[in-house]
C-alpha cells in the first residue's frame, strides 16, 4: 500500500486527507441514523393511548426514553399542549426543522469531498502524463518503458484512488439523503396527528 502511495505522487496525500474525513462523516451518520431504530406505529399508537386516557406523564416517559426525533417533537407538542392550535403548529414546525437540520449535520463536507476526490484523481492523471511526457523528450529515441513507468503510474493510481473514495461516500451520501427524506415525512405527518389528538383532548375537557 505505501508503494503505491509513494508511486502517486504528491496528490495521494489530499485524497488520503479527503478519504479519512470523509468516511469519519459517514461513520459518524450511521451511528447516528443507527440509533434512531424505531417500531413507530407502535410508538404512535401507545403514546396517542395515553394521551387520550389523559396519562400524560405516562406518553412524556415514552417520548423521554426514545431516541428518535419524532419523540422529540411528540414531548414538546405533549408540554406545550395547552398553548393556541396555530402556535402550537408553528413550534413543531421549527422543532421538525431543527431536527432535520441536526440529521444534515456534515453532509454538506461529504458531498463536497465526493465531488473533490475523482477532481483530484484526474489532477493526478495529468500531472502523471505530463511527468511522462517530459521523461519521453528527455529520453528521445531511446524512450524506454521504464522511463516512462513513473508518470504512468502516477496518472493511473490516483484516478483508481480518487474514484475508490468518491465511489462508496456517494452511495453513502444517498443513504443518508433517503433517510433524512423519510424522517422529514413523518415529522410532518405525525405533527399532523397530533395536533389532532391535542384539538380532541381539549374537545373532551369542554363538555
Amino acid at each position: 500500500m505505501l508503494t503505491f502511495i509513494v508511486k502517486g505522487g504528491w496528490v495521494m496525500y489530499p485524497i488520503i486527507l479527503g478519504s479519512i474525513v470523509g468516511f469519519a462523516i459517514a461513520i459518524e451518520r450511521f451511528l447516528v441514523f443507527r440509533g434512531m431504530r424505531l417500531d413507530m406505529f407502535r410508538f404512535i399508537q401507545e403514546v396517542f393511548k395515553d394521551l387520550k386516557n389523559n396519562d400524560i406523564d405516562k406518553a412524556l416517559q415514552a417520548c423521554n426514553v426514545t431516541r428518535h426525533p419524532v419523540a422529540l417533537l411528540f414531548k414538546i407538542g405533549i408540554e406545550r399542549r395547552d398553548l393556541p392550535p396555530q402556535r402550537l403548529e408553528k413550534i413543531l414546525e421549527q422543532v421538525g426543522n431543527n431536527q432535520i437540520q441536526k440529521l444534515e449535520k456534515n453532509l454538506g463536507a461529504l458531498v463536497s469531498i465526493v465531488g473533490i476526490e475523482p477532481m483530484l484523481g484526474f489532477l493526478g492523471t495529468i500531472t502523471g502524463l505530463i511527468r511522462a511526457f517530459m521523461s519521453w523528450e528527455q529520453a528521445g529515441a531511446n524512450v524506454t518503458v521504464s522511463a516512462l513507468a513513473a508518470g504512468i503510474y502516477e496518472a493511473m493510481i490516483t484516478t483508481a484512488a480518487g474514484l475508490s473514495v468518491a465511489i462508496p461516500l456517494y452511495l453513502c451520501y444517498n443513504y443518508f439523503v433517503s433517510r433524512i427524506k423519510v424522517t422529514a415525512n413523518e415529522l410532518t405527518n405525525h405533527a399532523v396527528q397530533l395536533l389532532e389528538v391535542i384539538a380532541e383532548m381539549k374537545e373532551l375537557k369542554k363538555q
